[in-house]
């Protein structure tokens, strides 16, 4: 029988941050509401756990979780360096829905699967979700769905898909939209691994809840692949 603790009620939220703490803490997966979707979320420092997450959405360790972080300070401590561009992006747009790809700062002892070097973060606009990761610290967080199957809009839909392979469920509400126009109803994810190079440019990697033209609103359209 599955964990699912609804947030709305404030006895059962303060229950269920405790429960999920503590399966974080045990290499468990939790299910947390975000802005955009539900994630499936693990410990991003424990190899064993963040391959538990792979697992349990049957994807290969070709397709790396993101990392939600709690605050715009983590994001320099996670990367080795952080572009101009990326530091006016997230002024402008976290917590929300955007995702960067910057180099993984060297000296951090993770294994999220075949980053090749670099780390997507993500600071969400959601209470829930950032009360568990100012307890947890960064945590590697996937939408809570079976590779090639929809984002979970709600956490019974993540529920249906996951079952047991889950710890915690963390319930919320409804979250995000279909897609509209051609967009993702997931974070817009930008890859600035690129910037530091002569001729380097931004380019986005998915089209998601923030449009292109307010990504090159704020970087300028010339900085975009």
């Amino acid at each position: 029988m599955v964990s699912v603790f609804d947030c709305s009620v404030e006895a059962e939220l303060l229950a269920g941050l405790r429960a999920a703490r503590g399966a974080i803490g045990r290499g468990e997966l939790v299910v947390m509401p975000t802005d955009t979707v539900y994630g499936v979320a693990a410990d991003a420092f424990r190899p064993e756990a963040v391959q538990r997450l792979l697992d349990a959405k049957e994807r290969g360790r070709d397709a790396p979780p993101p990392v939600l972080i709690p605050g715009i300070p983590t994001l320099a401590a996670l990367s080795e360096a952080v572009p101009d561009e990326i530091t006016a992006l997230v002024r402008e747009f976290w917590p929300g829905g955007l995702t960067v790809v910057v180099e993984a700062r060297e000296s951090l002892t993770w294994n999220l699967g075949d980053t090749r070097g670099t780390v997507a973060l993500r600071m969400p606009d959601d209470t829930v979700a950032l009360n568990l990761l100012a307890d947890t610290g960064p945590l590697a967080v996937s939408s809570a769905n079976l590779s090639g199957r929809p984002a979970a809009l709600t956490c019974q839909d993540a529920v249906d898909m996951l079952g047991d392979r889950v710890a915690v469920y963390l319930d919320a509400g409804p979250r995000g939209a279909a897609p509209v126009n051609g967009r993702d109803n997931g974070s817009t994810i930008v890859d600035a691994t690129s910037l530091g190079l002569a001729e380097g440019r931004l380019r986005i990697l998915r089209h998601g809840v923030i449009p292109d033209d307010e990504i090159a609103r704020i970087v300028g359209a010339e900085r975009i692949a």
